[in-house]
């Protein structure tokens, strides 16, 4: 496994595999990495010769000085879970190389980073568009490999790839939970004790409005209604948003559904420490389109 600080390495490395005829799949990340990742290793060793893992802490994602302090740095760690899943390349620039002294071009989504997180958290989303393209530009890739767990961030993404003219495919793998189904994040570290417990209601929201939407409940007022019933079963949780929205176009959805719908939500959680910002949870899921009244 080769370990690249340097973009300009990392380039003539892709370069020299792509000479070859092997293709190239890229796994951004922040490291911190669990199984969650290592089924994007896999997905991407299935579609290529060359995995590249991708480990940098983005600064310009994070709206809080103290979330970006607080976000676990598992280096060691990570580079043996990369060498166990079989990665060929770490990429792990510094954030100087990505972010030269007078930096100011920026990538900008701009409709796709308005609503859901990018209302909670101004300038996110072009903090991601914009360390993701670099990554592009660095790996080269044929292929990269994202979580389904922020399908707002994968939206943004594929946005991005296709009106910048990208020439690689974009892969979302479903999102991976723990035993209790809670969606694996390197956010779950902060949670502790009761907290910890009831963090499964996000799951467990989704659950209940998929089995309305099976049993023939096709309102969004409605399923809205089921989710936040469900999440007030959590006394410690307090909800950043719960909205159904279009899969691909992130549009609002309201009155009757007659298609797939996202149901996204996003919740707050007390810190285990009791100090610094709260720990924001993210889940969602695919509404499966409502079925026609005589196949209920």
């Amino acid at each position: 496994m080769e370990i690249f600080r340097n973009t300009a390495e990392l380039q003539a490395r892709a370069d020299a595999a792509r000479a070859l005829g092997e293709r190239i799949a890229l796994v951004p990340t922040m490291g911190a990495l669990h199984a969650g990742h290592r089924a994007l290793m896999d997905a991407g060793r299935a579609r290529a010769q060359r995995v590249c893992v991708s480990i940098f802490v983005n600064p310009t994602q994070f709206n809080s000085a103290t979330d970006l302090a607080a976000y676990p740095r598992t280096w060691e760690a990570d580079l043996e879970a990369c060498r166990e899943a079989g990665v060929h390349w770490v990429y792990a620039p510094e954030p100087g190389d990505l972010y030269p002294d007078g930096f100011q071009t920026w990538v900008d989504v701009s409709e796709l980073s308005e609503p859901l997180c990018g209302a909670a958290r101004p300038g996110h989303f072009r903090g991601v568009a914009t360390v993701v393209c670099k990554l592009f530009l660095a790996a080269k890739p044929h292929v990269a490999v994202f979580g389904e767990k922020d399908q707002q961030q994968l939206a943004v993404v594929r946005r991005m790839t296709r009106d910048l003219g990208f020439d690689l495919e974009i892969v979302g793998v479903p999102t991976v939970r723990e035993a209790d189904g809670l969606a694996l994040s390197s956010r779950n570290v902060h949670l502790a004790g009761e907290a910890r417990s009831q963090a499964t209601v996000l799951v467990r929201a989704l659950d209940a409005a998929e089995a309305a939407v099976l049993a023939g409940e096709t309102s969004a007022d409605a399923l809205l209604e089921i989710a936040h019933g469900e999440l007030a079963n959590a006394p410690l949780a307090e909800i950043d948003y719960a909205e159904l929205r279009g899969p691909r176009d992130l549009e609002l959805l309201c009155g009757p559904l007659d298609d797939a719908a996202l149901l996204a939500l996003a919740v707050f959680f007390p810190r285990a420490s009791g100090a610094g910002d709260r720990v924001r949870l993210i889940d969602n899921r695919v509404l499966p389109k409502p079925l026609p009244q005589e196949e209920r």
